[in-house]
C-alpha cells in the first residue's frame, strides 16, 4: 500500500487526498487550518505527515511552499520523494528543488493542467525534475494522469504559466468585453460573436492573430485606444482593452 502525506487540505488538496484514500492509499493529512477527515490520517506538522510516506505532495500555495518544504523535509525517509503541486514560477521549483537536494531528498515539480474540482486525482498533471518518474510510478496505478518530462525542476511550471497567459489573458478579456457589452446594451449579440469566433477557430486563428498583430500594430493600437476611451465612457474599467493597447503600441 503507497502512503502519501498531502501537505495542504484546501480545494484541490483535499480533493487529491480524498481521491487517493479511495483508490487504496494511506494518506497522512496536513493543514494548519483544515482537519484530516475522511480516511486520511491525522498528524500536528508537515514533518509529522512526511514521516513514513513514499510520497509527499505539497498543496498548499506558492505563497507557503518553502515553509512547508523546509519543515517538512526532516520527516522525509530515505527513498521518499517531494513534490511540489503549487502554482509558482519555474524559479520558485529550482529554489524548492535545491532545498530538498541539499536535505537528500529527490523533488518533482508538478504542474497541475486542469481545474481539479470534478475531477481530483483524474486532473492531468505534467512533472519535471528528478523525481518525476517516481511521482509518475506512484500515483498512476492510483488513477493518476501523469506526463513526466524529460526536463529539470521548473520546466513544468513554465509550461503550465505559459498556457495561463493566453487561457487566463483570453478569460479577462472575454469578462471585460461583455461587462463593456451589457453597459452598452447589446451583451447578447457580442456573446454570439464572441462564440462564433471561437467555435470556427483552428491552426489558421493563431497564425491570423499572430501574423496580424504584428502587421496591422499601429492601426490596432489606435483602435483599443478608442476601446478603452469607450469603456471608461460606459464606467467599465479598460484593464484588458489598455493592456492590449500598450502591447500593440510596444509592437508597433
Amino acid at each position: 500500500m503507497a502512503v502519501v502525506a498531502v501537505l495542504g487540505l484546501g480545494e484541490a488538496g483535499g480533493a487529491i487526498a480524498r481521491d487517493l484514500v479511495a483508490a487504496g492509499a494511506r494518506v497522512r493529512g496536513y493543514d494548519p487550518a483544515v482537519e484530516a477527515s475522511g480516511g486520511m490520517v491525522r498528524t500536528g506538522s508537515e514533518a509529522e505527515a512526511a514521516t513514513g510516506a513514499d510520497l509527499v505532495l505539497s498543496v498548499n500555495s506558492a505563497h507557503d511552499a518553502v515553509a512547508a518544504c523546509r519543515a517538512g523535509l526532516g520527516g522525509v525517509a530515505h527513498g521518499a520523494v517531494w513534490a511540489d503541486l503549487n502554482t509558482g514560477s519555474p524559479g520558485l521549483k529550482r529554489e524548492l528543488d535545491a532545498i530538498a537536494r541539499a536535505g537528500g531528498v529527490p523533488f518533482a515539480d508538478v504542474a497541475i493542467m486542469a481545474p481539479v474540482p470534478g475531477r481530483g486525482l483524474r486532473t492531468p498533471m505534467l512533472a519535471a525534475g528528478e523525481g518525476a518518474a517516481r511521482v509518475a510510478a506512484l500515483l498512476t496505478p492510483l488513477g493518476a494522469q501523469v506526463e513526466v518530462m524529460d526536463a529539470g525542476a521548473g520546466a513544468a511550471a513554465g509550461r503550465k504559466l505559459l498556457r495561463s497567459v493566453f487561457f487566463k489573458g483570453l478569460a479577462g478579456s472575454v469578462v471585460e468585453a461583455l461587462e463593456a457589452a451589457r453597459a452598452a446594451g447589446c451583451e447578447d449579440w457580442l456573446r454570439e460573436n464572441i462564440v462564433a469566433e471561437l467555435t470556427a477557430a483552428g491552426a489558421h486563428t493563431v497564425d491570423r492573430l499572430v501574423d496580424g498583430t504584428r502587421k496591422h500594430a499601429v492601426r490596432r493600437a489606435a483602435e483599443m485606444d478608442a476601446a478603452a476611451t469607450m469603456l471608461e465612457e460606459l464606467d467599465v474599467p479598460p484593464t484588458m482593452a489598455a493592456a492590449s493597447r500598450d502591447l500593440l503600441r510596444r509592437l508597433r
